[in-house]
């Protein structure tokens, strides 16, 4: 059996373009294409479709789109496909891609792995409290969905029995890309720093061209992203990763790119909990050892907690939001009294008060006697439809008495009330979830792996030494002197911050204390805890309650985060001149 397994991510979230597949299948000697269409949000969205038509609830386009442009050249090649893409209704997907098969004459054999759909249990989670806030489990009649994350071992064992392509719901994103290396390898439940191994794999190319110049501080060194490639890694029986794209592809591998992917949408780094293993990724790091080509090492495993974490999404009402823009003398506060006026007037009508109002402004001038453009969202919520409605009605018809200035794109209708969607999570014990996996409609005899090591406590790392004084200090943009990246954790935000150098980490940590950040983003809530990556040369952020709620469920125009990274790499850090010039060079 071979000493390697290359690994393509060929989808990073439902409604990703679908030209990856042909891109990684010209790749050599490919293996495996996995597929992460899911979030929390895509459930109650696929539960919903559910509920209208029981063949519905998946991701229809990895059948449509997909699989059936691109199926004879996976059987052609012998590639294993790997998806959750089955979303609320696994069985529905595989049956749907089984019909596509048979149209096309192709013998690939389908398995499907359930269990995490615990929605229909919904009346036993009364008691249980959510894991960060403490909240008591919303009222069963408005809950959506509820699914466990499930882990790799199933999956592999979908793999063993045969399987061509596997179908899951709700598995760890990671787990796609761990359950190939415990098929390839046989690495079994007590070899955990090996799972944390495949489990960093995963994680690494679970979201498309993120780790391959998607979405990277740089951006002008990916080239031509149209043309972007997406990532392969080529993971080793030892736990080695490597990481690169297809060749003719623009984008970049490099240790930067690879590594802002390494600490995005992560919590505490030597504790990232998964089914199968609690991740240790603070000694990890990056080595180029070509071009468009970095080596991985350094993740530790610890035996799992046996819970696993519960995702329920319910509904909270109503929102609707509207845009638009004034320009002129003083149009910043053109704007207030227009939004103003309009929640004044919707007010009046509707009686009971907005769950919540959001106003944000972008743009300006400090000198608001010259003209300046300002681009307004103002946002409301509301436990009835038709009082978001009301509002709508009022901010739109106010049009004629507004400040001059008003303009907005037109053509495409009013924006109408929508759902709110709010997620609660929770843990369960593992146990309580009952995985099935059947191979075209056969059941396969499972039986869960259990973990035999012992517990054990994350060892701990110092923080970075204090900066040596000596020489001229300046003051210059953190992006000078780091990457980052930044993304949501519910209703937490990241952001991982990569020094440029390992010299200029201790000045990075110095300058981003949780006074400092929490400075910069007055919207967050709840405390700034911040942990130290050496294997990296980074930390990471965590704001506890930065996102208004989070998803759907936050009024706010960034409701995931996804902008923190390139606002906090505007803030002014202190370092020596003579430092400097060290960092103008990109990461190569």
């Amino acid at each position: 059996m071979s000493d390697r397994i290359r690994i393509g991510g060929a989808c990073g979230f439902w409604g990703e373009a679908g030209h990856a597949t042909a891109q990684l299948l010209a790749h050599p000697d490919i293996d495996v294409l996995i597929y992460d269409y899911l979030a929390e949000i895509t459930l109650s969205i696929m539960a919903r479709a559910r509920q209208k038509d029981p063949a519905a609830g998946y991701a229809r386009d990895f059948v449509t789109e997909v699989m059936a442009k691109n199926a004879a050249q996976i059987a052609e090649q012998g590639v294993k496909i790997l998806s959750n893409a089955g979303g609320m209704n696994p069985d529905a997907c595989a049956e749907a891609l089984r019909e596509v098969l048979r149209t096309q004459g192709l013998e690939l054999s389908v398995a499907v792995v359930t269990g995490d759909d615990l929605l229909g249990r919904v009346e036993t989670f009364a008691d249980v409290k959510e894991m960060e806030s403490g909240a008591a489990f919303p009222d069963a009649a408005r809950v959506a969905s509820i699914n466990a994350y499930m882990g790799a071992f199933p999956i592999a064992a979908a793999l063993s029995a045969g399987a061509d392509i596997v179908i899951t719901g709700r598995c760890a994103d990671s787990a796609l890309a761990l359950a190939a290396g415990i098929h390839r390898f046989g690495w079994g439940p007590d070899d955990l720093d090996l799972l944390a191994a495949g489990s960093l794999a995963g994680h690494l190319i679970e979201c498309g061209p993120q780790s391959t110049g998607g979405n990277f501080t740089d951006w002008e060194m990916a080239g031509d992203i149209a043309q972007i490639g997406y990532p392969v890694a080529e993971l080793q029986r030892d736990g080695t990763i490597e990481i690169t794209k297809p060749a003719g592809t623009s984008g970049l591998v490099t240790p930067a790119s690879v590594t802002e992917q390494l600490l995005y949408e992560i919590g505490d780094p030597s504790a990232y909990l998964l089914p199968d293993v609690i991740c240790d990724f603070r000694k990890v790091s990056a080595t180029a050892v070509a071009q468009n080509l970095v080596r991985v090492t350094g993740a530790r495993g610890r035996a799992p907690t046996g819970r696993l974490k519960v995702s329920a999404t319910y509904a909270d009402g109503f929102r609707a939001g509207i845009q638009f823009q004034f320009n002129g003398r003083d149009a910043r506060r053109k704007a207030e009294a227009y939004v103003r006026a309009g929640l004044d007037r919707a007010q009046a009508r509707i009686g009971a008060p907005f769950a919540e109002t959001c106003i944000e402004l972008f743009g300006g001038r400090p000198d608001p006697s010259k003209d300046e453009q300002i681009l307004v969202k103002v946002a409301v919520r509301h436990a009835d439809p038709r009082a978001v409605g009301v509002f709508l009605k009022e901010q739109i018809g106010l049009a004629l008495a507004t400040p001059p200035g008003l303009h907005f794109f037109t053509g495409a209708g009013r924006p109408k009330p929508s759902p709110v969607v709010r997620l609660f999570s929770c843990l369960i014990a593992a146990d309580e979830v009952q995985v099935e996996i059947s191979r075209d409609g056969t059941p396969v005899p499972y039986e869960a792996p259990v973990c035999k090591a012992a517990a054990a406590a994350a060892s701990a790392i110092a923080d970075p030494e204090e900066p040596r004084p000596g020489g001229d200090l300046i003051e210059t943009r953190l992006e000078t002197l780091a990457f980052a990246r930044s993304g949501d954790k519910g209703d937490a935000a990241n952001i991982g911050v990569i020094a440029r150098h390992p010299v200029l980490l201790p000045w990075i940590w110095r300058a981003l204390t949780p006074d400092a950040v929490a400075a910069v983003f007055p919207q967050a809530s709840g405390p700034v805890t911040r942990f130290h990556l050496p294997g990296a040369s980074a930390l990471n952020l965590l704001l506890e309650g930065a996102l208004g709620g989070g998803g759907i469920a936050s009024l706010r125009d960034d409701a995931q985060g996804k902008s923190y990274a390139q606002t906090l790499l505007g803030l002014s850090v202190q370092v020596p001149r003579a430092l400097v010039p060290e960092t103008r060079e990109p990461d190569a």
